[in-house]
């Protein structure tokens, strides 16, 4: 009997693990169209993100949700708001989304410039001079959308604790950098211009004037790329260093909060300072 109830129990085996299943697997974008969620400020929670009582979800377009995990999480999103709420101030507004992305991009391009221009200020009074500025694109976390930009956005953005840093290289050290990134995937560049191909430098100047191996430039950086971080090495071959206590992240939304109080738009511009040359 014991026998037969084994086999009985193998054959029952084999024909579950013999059925076809087939799944349909749909995508969706995180757009709020299901509960009419939006980005929360510090004044707007349920309006936002809807309200959780006695278990049961209300969204905020009125879609009700009760039992499993939707009361829950959304109970726990709502709850936590109060104390993030100093980084929901609005600290900018953008007329369009900005967007990271290569052979370059409105968000790197203004994010690097304002770098070149950052570091310029904190080296100047030492009589350091900066010619070009280099960041990874990998370090921007996140793109700004349409609308009013909060702090969240901000620290989301650049969450990294990179210092801005100044370093003195010969011209070929530069090249370097370059032909690596036309080879590994253009990063964020300002002051400069270069023309890739077939993942090979054919050409870079640096402001209109080509690249000179034997020339020292200065060069507006992070610390993480001094020594490996993304596989650079800026500092190899640097003449002169200067590493500072200000954070990218930092430096940046200071200059978002000059704008906005200068009454100017959070928005940017690319200009063809990476040109890919097609066969």
């Amino acid at each position: 009997m014991a026998k037969t109830k084994i086999v009985f129990v193998l054959v029952a085996a084999a024909l579950l693990c013999s059925c076809s299943h087939s799944f349909k697997w749909q995508k969706f974008s995180i757009d709020g169209h299901r509960t009419g969620v939006t980005v929360p400020t510090a004044t707007n929670i349920t309006a936002a993100l809807g309200e959780v009582k006695e278990g049961v979800y209300t969204s905020p377009n009125g879609n009700v949700f009760e039992g499993g995990a939707t009361p829950e999480v959304a109970k726990l999103l709502i709850d936590v708001q109060p104390a993030m709420a100093r980084l929901k101030e609005v600290v900018a507004y953008a007329p369009e989304a900005m967007t990271k992305g290569r052979p370059e991009s409105t968000l790197g391009n203004f994010i690097v410039d304002r770098l070149y221009a950052d570091v310029a200020k904190l080296a100047a009074p030492s009589g350091r001079k900066v010619d070009v500025a280099v960041t990874n694109l990998g370090g921007i976390r996140v793109d700004i959308a349409k609308g009013d930009v909060l702090l969240d956005d901000i620290v989301s953005m650049l969450p990294f604790a990179n210092y801005l840093c100044y370093v003195k290289i010969p011209g070929a050290e530069l090249r370097g950098i370059f032909e690596y990134m036309a080879g590994k995937g253009v990063q964020c560049v300002s002051g400069a211009r270069l023309v890739i191909k077939d993942k090979k430098l054919v050409s870079a100047e640096v402001a209109g004037e080509p690249l000179d191996d034997t020339r020292q430039y200065g060069v507006a950086t992070i610390d993480f790329l001094l020594d490996g971080g993304d596989g650079y090495k800026i500092a190899r071959g640097a003449t002169d260093y200067l590493i500072t206590d200000v954070k990218i992240g930092d430096a940046i939304l200071a200059d978002i909060r000059e704008m906005t109080a200068q009454g100017k738009a959070l928005e940017y511009f690319v200009d063809g300072r990476i040109l890919i040359q097609e066969d």
